[in-house]
């Protein structure tokens, strides 16, 4: 508990400072490595399955995904042409190069089936943080920072309160120790940081509608969470890696984001196009 807590404080005003205040390329730059390093720990967690990997076509791949992405930012007329390209260049990719590595022609679908759906999990998916720390509306600091701290303190409630009061196993099979309490408590407080990020920090915003995304994060989030657990139990293994002391791996830390990014970035380019809520 005391090394969970001790990295927490460590990393916890970095990762604010830099989503919500570092120049695109540092954001970039730290994003990439946040990916490259999340794909690592995946491939690791793959091969302990059983599943062959192609790993330099997955690091090129997911770190393209985020470059052209950040290209996008500069170059409207080519939205969302360029991040399509690359998915299905690697896609192509990921199938040719993988005719010659695996030694057993039927280990040719893991070694395609895991790359290609590392590339889409972690690359593809992380990626819009990208469009969402810097959406053309200008509230992408708001955005981002919303997101990260409805994620933080949805894991610190679930956590807390799972261990003090739950007892209603959330999905076992998947994940013991989560329950249907701590999940609750990480929607709750959720939503409460919703509220006060909008009344003390966003106040330009309608509390409606940061209440709304609150939702959509909180939701998105524990999916992701579970989902990276089902990975790991599939390899049967704790943590996804060691990096950080208290917490596993990069991939521990990161997993609700993977589905809150895209989920908050949808969420907001829908309520744009409807043009609600105001």
């Amino acid at each position: 508990m005391k090394k969970r807590i001790l990295t927490a404080l460590v990393m916890a005003p970095l990762a604010f400072l830099v989503v919500g205040w570092s120049p695109p390329w540092l954001f970039l730059l730290v994003l990439l490595a946040f990916v490259e390093r999340g794909l690592h720990e995946y491939f690791l967690i793959s091969r302990q399955a059983g599943f062959k990997t192609i790993p330099v076509v997955g690091y090129a791949a997911a770190g393209t995904l985020c470059l052209a992405q950040a290209a996008e930012l500069h170059w409207p007329e080519s939205r969302g042409i360029a991040v399509l390209a690359v998915l299905v260049l690697s896609v192509i990719l990921t199938l040719t190069v993988a005719l010659w590595r695996p030694s057993d022609p039927k280990q040719y679908l893991s070694a395609t089936a895991s790359t290609i759906f590392g590339i889409i999990y972690i690359g593809f998916m992380l990626s819009w943080l990208v469009p969402l720390r810097f959406a053309d509306s200008g509230e992408g600091r708001q955005l981002t920072l919303l997101m990260l701290l409805v994620v933080c303190f949805s894991d610190i409630f679930a956590y807390f309160v799972g261990r003090a009061v739950g007892r209603t196993p959330l999905i076992p099979r998947i994940s013991p120790k989560k329950t249907v309490e701590g999940s609750l408590a990480g929607f709750a407080g959720s939503l409460m940081v919703g509220w006060g990020f909008a009344h003390w920090f966003w106040q330009t915003a309608p509390v409606k509608r940061v209440i709304l995304l609150s939702v959509v994060v909180a939701v998105a989030g524990q999916l992701g969470d579970l989902v990276e657990s089902a990975l790991k139990r599939a390899g049967e293994v704790k943590d996804s890696g060691t990096l950080l002391p208290g917490h596993g791996g990069v991939l521990d830390r990161i997993d609700s984001l993977i589905f809150a990014a895209p989920a908050m970035w949808a969420a907001v380019a829908l309520a744009a196009m409807l043009k609600w809520p105001a």
